[in-house]
């Protein structure tokens, strides 16, 4: 029983952290609500209109780039951290930007997480589309613009499923988080980063308590995406 009393007052502990205010532990999960949602509304704005272009039309050499964008789900996270430390370092071409170790800085390497993930989901929610929905609309002389409008509109919940799944994969991030934010107190730390660092230190109470802010907005995006699947189901 031992082992389990330690558990039961890490859990108590990290009530009484919650409910009290405790600013460290609020402070970190403003860090990670700022940078995920910058990170989120980047990715959308750039992924959503390359994910319909590479949905929507034919060219040459799709489908060497759609299996380019298929491959980038699986990039390390590790490496896009490295990768945009070596970057953005002072001996890196944008060093003089002053972006290592600053919010923007990290929103940089979960963009490059999370891009790929609104590409490829918001380009197969277009090849989804039920062909008979263009040739209809061509028929009733819809515009291009009108084509492209419509068949955003009936990919919608895909594409906001898109959304939630990125979401969900940039606020549970720790590599890149602790590599580009380098973890400062009160600026970078972020509930992923903080989780590892209090658990290192012994802090079971403080892990316990930002481990249970995550699960509630892991939480939050899994229920939401459960929602949206219901509605786009006929």
């Amino acid at each position: 029983m031992g082992s389990l009393d330690y558990i039961f007052s890490g859990f108590a502990a990290a009530f009484e952290l919650l409910g009290g205010g405790d600013p460290e532990t609020y402070s970190a999960v403003l860090a990670t609500l700022q940078v995920s949602g910058l990170s989120l509304l980047v990715s959308l704005l750039i992924g959503i209109p390359l994910g319909f272009g590479l949905g929507h039309f034919e060219f040459p050499g799709k489908r060497t780039l759609r299996t380019a964008v298929d491959t980038l789900l699986a990039l390390p996270t590790v490496v896009i951290g490295l990768l945009v430390y070596s970057f953005l370092s002072y001996r890196g071409p944008l060093g003089g930007l002053g972006l290592l170790f600053t919010i923007p800085g990290m929103a940089i390497g979960l963009v490059i997480l999370a891009l790929p993930i609104v590409v490829a989901l918001t380009a197969t929610a277009m090849e989804s589309l039920d062909h008979r929905l263009r040739a209809h609309l061509l028929t009733l002389g819809a515009t291009r613009r009108q084509l492209a409008l419509t068949s955003l509109w009936e990919a919608r919940y895909a594409m906001l499923a898109a959304s939630v799944m990125a979401f969900g994969r940039v606020v549970s991030e720790v590599g890149i988080a602790m590599m580009v934010g380098g973890n400062i107190k009160w600026h970078t730390r972020t509930i992923t980063t903080a989780i590892a660092l209090e658990t290192g230190k012994g802090e079971f109470a403080a892990g316990i308590a930002l481990g249970m802010v995550l699960m509630v907005i892991a939480l939050g995006v899994n229920l939401s995406l459960a929602m949206l699947r219901r509605k786009s189901r006929p």
